[in-house]
């Protein structure tokens, strides 16, 4: 059959029709797609009848997905922000890890394990999924606010811990197993010692030479004029830098990938860099949910159902708490404590890692291992509800926590922004325009309005553009409009017009959809970039699209009518009568 001979595109093929059929059957009874990504994985994986994917293959394939994941968390995540977090994302990750790994020995103590065992099982659970919490705080847009850049720096922390545990676990699996003989501490020393000096190594290879080398290709890419050129350029400087950090310096491909990313991010070309490395991203972000749902052997629900209830209580429960307590006693609001809590109750592709190297090296039990993927696939799907607990917590009337600076934007913690308007406050505006982007076109746009003296309400969420947009004297709600609780607080029935400038024809459909629905004689007037998008528009209530390039074309013409006339005017054929337009199509 042609699946044998092409295990590649049979993974890719099946895992992504199938993860998209569950993800939309998912999505339909407003669960989490992730869920049916996974569900996608247990119906093709070794455990269930029918077709069995390649895991191998799966895998590297999922890894791909994590690598443009991380590179793209560090282009929004410069080391600035890194060390402005570092007073709690440090401390919190060691003491996190520390009871997390407290608890996995514990169970395991009960179930009749080694120490070894319980050692590595505890590590496994104490580390929470990089694209599980990215995914997470994207889909909420937190990623660019403070406690999302808590949440992120605290990952990071982990991850280099991780880093440090799967180098030195093959130095003291000796002890760990219990063995014969007494462990060599000093090889320990020396080999935990080495695996530093590597990390540093890279770490300083990369602030120093990789901020110049990496910003000067991508410059060099985008001057070429070629979209496809540049493009490439940005795969191959996040795979190449993640496949050498790995080889070269023991570093995992999330973090390789994560520091280049973090120093493209100084460049002026970052914002364009994300924007092309987003669809190969999702993706393999997909398959990677795919992957994780092939490991897992439902008939250990039915085995060891009270071990499974307790594994996820120490992922869902022990680290949440563990992570709220610390969260607050360094003075942060209680809706960051939340939120870092509700990002760390998971675990994932480390987590993977470690009991795949436990079992194989006999550390620990096959049923470790059970555990640990039943773990990691329930709080996956947990999460979501875990999620939606504490936004609607954070959505209550609690003054105090809505007008925490940790609630917005921030390029800086130093640079707060005290006068933010709460995302779920009202406007007071009447008669007025709505303008949601405030980028290249909605600035031009929302300038004009305001030098007209037009009320101007502005949704963003970029902190640059609302600092733009409030210089230029409007009212700004800081979230995205395509949020119906953040679109509600903008007085549609009141309004006079509402622009739409985003450039993701999806996006602007959503808000211009519950604008026509909130008010049917609203003036909505959305920016396209296809014909495609100019008809999605219309048909969803947009009573002008305004595709870009026909503008320019049209432009144009309207210069060479008016330099044709003109000539025709000063040869004295006619009088002049210079068309102001050109009719549409």
């Amino acid at each position: 059959m042609p699946g044998h001979d092409t295990p590649l595109v049979a993974v890719i093929a099946i895992g992504l029709a199938l993860a998209f059929v569950l993800g939309l059957l998912a999505h339909r009874f407003r669960i989490s797609p992730l869920v049916g990504y996974l569900l996608a994985g247990i119906v093709v994986g070794p455990f269930t009848p029918g077709f069995v994917a390649d895991q191998g293959l799966a895998n590297e394939l999922a890894e791909i997905g994590v690598i443009l994941l991380m590179f793209a968390v560090g282009l929004h995540f410069s080391f600035k922000d890194l060390m402005s977090v570092r007073k709690v994302a440090l401390p919190g990750a060691v003491v996190q890890i520390s009871v997390a790994t407290g608890l996995g020995m514990a169970l395991a103590w009960s179930l009749g394990w080694t120490m070894g065992a319980g050692i590595v099982f505890g590590l496994a659970l104490s580390v929470a999924s990089t694209v599980v919490l990215i995914r997470a705080l994207q889909e909420r847009r937190v990623l660019d606010t403070e406690r999302g850049r808590i949440a992120v720096g605290w990952l990071i922390v982990e991850d280099l811990a991780m880093v440090m545990v799967l180098v030195m676990l093959p130095a003291v699996v000796g002890l760990l197993a219990d063995q014969e003989g007494v462990a060599d501490w000093r090889a320990i020393a020396l080999s935990a010692g080495f695996t530093l000096v590597k990390v540093a190594t890279f770490v300083v290879i990369m602030l120093v030479a990789g901020r110049r080398i990496i910003p000067w290709i991508m410059h060099y890419a985008a001057h070429t004029g070629s979209r496809e050129l540049f493009r490439l350029s940005v795969y191959a400087v996040a795979l190449g830098i993640a496949y050498g950090a790995a080889a070269l310096f023991g570093v995992s491909f999330a973090l390789g990938a994560f520091f280049a990313g973090m120093v493209l991010a100084e460049s002026p070309l970052s914002q364009r860099a994300t924007e092309e490395a987003l669809p190969l991203r999702d993706a393999f972000a997909v398959l990677f949910f795919v992957s994780v749902g092939m490991l897992f052997d439902p008939g250990v629900l039915v085995r060891s159902p009270w071990a499974v209830l307790a594994t996820v209580a120490i992922i869902v429960v022990g680290k949440s708490i563990a992570a709220f307590g610390i969260v607050k006693v360094f003075g942060r609001s209680t809706g960051t404590a939340m939120t870092i809590s509700a990002s760390l109750a998971q675990i994932g592709e480390f987590s993977f890692i470690l009991a795949g190297l436990g079992v194989g090296m006999g550390v620990m039990p096959e049923e470790g291992r059970d555990l640990i993927l039943a773990g990691a696939i329930i709080s996956i799907m947990l999460n979501p509800l875990i999620f939606a607990v504490v936004e609607r917590r954070r959505k209550t009337p609690d003054k105090k926590m809505l007008n925490s600076p940790d609630e917005f934007p921030l390029a800086d913690p130093s640079d707060r922004i005290e006068s933010a308007t709460p995302p779920l406050s009202p406007t007071t505006l009447s008669g007025h325009d709505i303008l949601v982007g405030y980028g290249r076109v909605g600035s031009l746009v929302g300038s004009g309005l305001r030098a007209a003296g037009r009320p101007l309400l502005v949704f963003e969420e970029r902190i640059d553009e609302i600092a733009a947009a409030r210089r230029d004297g409007a009212e700004v709600v800081i979230g995205n409009a395509a949020d119906p609780q953040i679109l509600a607080t903008a007085n549609l029935e009141g309004a006079r017009r509402l622009i739409v400038t985003v450039p993701e024809a999806f996006e602007a459909g959503q808000v211009v959809e519950q604008a026509r629905r909130a008010n049917p004689t609203l003036e909505i007037v959305a920016r396209a970039h296809t014909d495609a998008a100019v008809e999605h528009l219309t048909s969803l209530g947009a009573t002008l699209a305004v595709m870009g390039e026909r503008e320019i074309a049209l432009r144009m013409l309207e210069r060479i009518k008016e330099d044709d006339a003109a000539e025709i005017v000063a040869a004295g054929i006619v009088e002049p009568a210079i068309p102001r337009a050109i009719p549409r199509e």
